[in-house]
């Protein structure tokens, strides 16, 4: 099966291809042409990611490409991953190229189906605040690292998460 004909959701789960895994310092970009995972650049020293991240199959954003999503679990998992996982929320962003116009960029967070240790959590609300912080504050120094800058507007829920991804689904179909 082609990746971007995988299914969004099932059993109102969202399922999410991992680009790049929790603790790397290397940002992989899946190539839709070449269907492989692409090295897209190495993060600054001492910079990782805090958990993985990935993106949802034929959707995209304003920023033309799929969907974001971080997933929150235990484990680093590996490129090409699939997951399923529980929508929580929503980072609302716009990022800002340098010289460029504001778009937005928003990133949906997720919790991994499988995790043990966050199973029980269903909403941001039920985050420590500055768990919340930190991942704000590692999206703002990864894109000042790309000379953008990257400025929360608000978190929000899942519903407004999945909203957001038929509205990617709607703008990847229209696209092909």
């Amino acid at each position: 099966m082609k990746i971007d004909k995988i299914p969004y959701k099932e059993h109102n789960l969202l399922k999410v291809v991992v680009e790049t895994p929790k603790g790397s310092q290397h940002k992989y970009d899946f190539d839709f042409e070449y269907k492989v995972f692409k090295l897209k650049k190495t993060l600054p020293l001492g910079s990782t990611f805090p958990f993985d991240f990935g993106f949802v199959p034929g959707t995209k954003g304003e920023d033309g490409d799929p969907l974001d999503v971080l997933i929150i679990m235990e484990e680093a998992s590996f490129p090409g991953c699939l997951i399923d996982c529980r929508i929580i929320g929503i980072l609302e962003a716009e990022q800002t190229e340098k010289g460029g116009k504001p778009i937005r960029n928003d990133r949906i967070v997720a919790i991994a189906n499988a995790s043990i240790l966050f199973k029980g959590i269903t909403s941001m609300k039920e985050l420590n605040e500055n768990f919340i912080n930190q991942i704000e504050d590692f999206f703002i120094d990864y894109n000042k690292s790309e000379q953008r800058e990257f400025r929360p507007i608000r978190w929000s829920g899942s519903k407004k998460a999945w909203d957001l991804i038929e509205e990617g689904l709607q703008t990847a179909g229209s696209q092909k």
